[in-house]
């Protein structure tokens, strides 16, 4: 299982990657595992601004669909255009090219609430 450690996480699978006043969102390798082959990708929120723990979009695999939630508050402003395109990229790079959305972070204080790489581990043993 692949879990990064320069990126951050949440207990619903999701990973973010802060790089100045944005972040990238994704699900993590687990969540994608999980998941099985993705199949759609709805994110219809770009341009919005959202809360830490609302729904930015749902992911449809061949086994369900699972909404997917924003790790830290902010407005959505670019949606990985190749993931709606391919959406098989999430299962093949999560932490890379399987980027969903990118935000314009609305308080960097909410990343100290996230999961470090070894809670994450901890979280996805139990």
């Amino acid at each position: 299982m692949n879990i990064p450690k320069d990126i951050k996480y949440t207990e619903s699978h999701e990973w973010v990657r802060v790089e100045g006043d944005l972040a990238f969102v994704g699900i993590t390798d687990y969540a994608s595992t999980q998941l099985g082959d993705i199949v759609f990708l709805e994110i219809e929120t770009e341009g919005e601004e959202l809360e830490s723990g609302e729904a930015y979009g749902s992911i449809e695999a061949v086994k369900t669909v699972s909404d997917s939630y924003m790790p830290i508050s902010g407005k959505v402003i670019e949606v990985n255009q190749n993931a709606i395109d391919d959406p098989s990229i999430v299962n093949k790079d999560p932490y890379g090219d399987g980027w969903l959305i990118k935000i314009q972070i609305k308080n960097k204080e909410e990343i100290n609430g996230l999961l470090d790489a070894d809670a994450y581990k901890n979280i996805i043993k139990e």
